[in-house]
């Protein structure tokens, strides 16, 4: 199954949806949504659902990190995760995803009128690449088990953007 990312928004409360199998060629639709919500000078809350994900890249992985740091540093709130899956709850708790989200393995009996954010149809290299680094950078900051884990990952695509590479940017898979 391929992955899709929902989205609603209402009267400052925000919920993501995360759906399939998803990956950094969906990540960057995340981006926008990201900007709007911080944004909104009435911010009062933010659920990401991971009920129903079939697999999660680090990137995007990364990228809800960063969405829980950001609201944390500007809202001093933190965001709740719902992950009712044994085996990606314990990829979140090894990543110490329960330092920056209140974790939750009961699904949702209510779930907002979702809508799925539109896939990028193309999104240059350059920028796909920094937003891989910016992800993993995140994910290193969390704590040292992040920063060994993707510290050879992140040596390459440094590597690879000083030397102006153009390869695609690959992700690690989780």
């Amino acid at each position: 199954m391929s992955g899709k990312i929902l989205a609603a928004a209402y009267d400052g409360v925000y919920e993501l949806k995360f759906i399939g199998d998803v990956r950094l060629n969906i990540s960057g639709a995340i981006d926008g949504f990201l900007e709007r919500m911080f944004s909104d000078a009435e911010f009062k809350s933010v659920l990401v659902d991971l009920s129903e994900i079939d697999a999660i890249d680090s990137t995007s992985l990364g990228l809800l990190a960063k969405l829980s740091i950001e609201a944390g540093r500007r809202f001093d709130y933190v965001p709740t995760l719902v992950s009712t899956r044994p085996d990606v709850t314990r990829i979140l708790l090894t990543m110490g995803f329960e330092d920056v989200f209140h974790i939750i393995d009961s699904p949702l009996s209510e779930t907002a009128q979702l809508t799925e954010l539109p896939r990028l149809a193309h999104t240059r290299e350059d920028v796909l690449r920094s937003q891989i680094i910016d992800a993993h950078r995140t994910l290193m900051s969390m704590n040292a088990r992040n920063e060994d884990t993707f510290k050879d990952l992140m040596a390459v695509l440094e590597e690879d953007v000083e030397a102006g590479s153009n390869s695609p940017p690959q992700a690690a898979s989780l």
